[in-house]
């Protein structure tokens, strides 16, 4: 299945940051989206140049995001403190996000970061207020 192209805004400042970045980002992102096809990715750049994966096409409904420093992403999870965590992955001292911070491909391809993404997701399709009609849409919050 090819990957959701992501819009020019997004691009544009992602080919910014080092090439080994941008490689383990685009995996990490074809990760998520293998677990969660229909999930919707809103684009952010604030902080961080972030892509967020939710349920429905709001925020608030997001179960994980990969925010994109100067030399170095996280796989975050938005309510993070809300998970089992049998296995320790996430770290952070927030009130809802926790985060895996991610240097390499084998931090996220296994077993165990697979099983706490589909526990996230799951949370957040069971914490739904109301369904959603978009799905597997990818949606810029960025302005230029």
């Amino acid at each position: 299945m090819p990957l959701r192209p992501l819009p020019s805004e997004f691009t544009g400042l992602l080919e910014r940051k080092e090439e080994a970045l941008i490689h383990l980002y685009t995996d990490l992102r074809t990760f998520l989206l293998e677990l969660h096809p229909d999930a919707n990715e809103l684009l952010y750049h604030t902080h961080a140049l972030t892509s967020v994966y939710s349920i429905t096409e709001k925020l608030g409904d997001a179960y994980c995001m990969i925010p994109v420093y100067t030399a170095h992403l996280n796989l975050g999870f938005n309510k993070g403190t809300l998970l089992k965590d049998p296995n320790k992955l996430l770290q952070g001292t927030g009130n809802l996000i926790r985060h895996i911070p991610i240097t390499r491909p084998s931090d996220y391809r296994n077993a165990k970061v697979k099983a706490l993404v589909k526990e996230a997701c799951a949370f957040a399709i069971a914490d739904l207020d109301k369904p959603t009609k978009t799905k597997g849409t990818t949606i810029s919050k960025i302005t230029r």
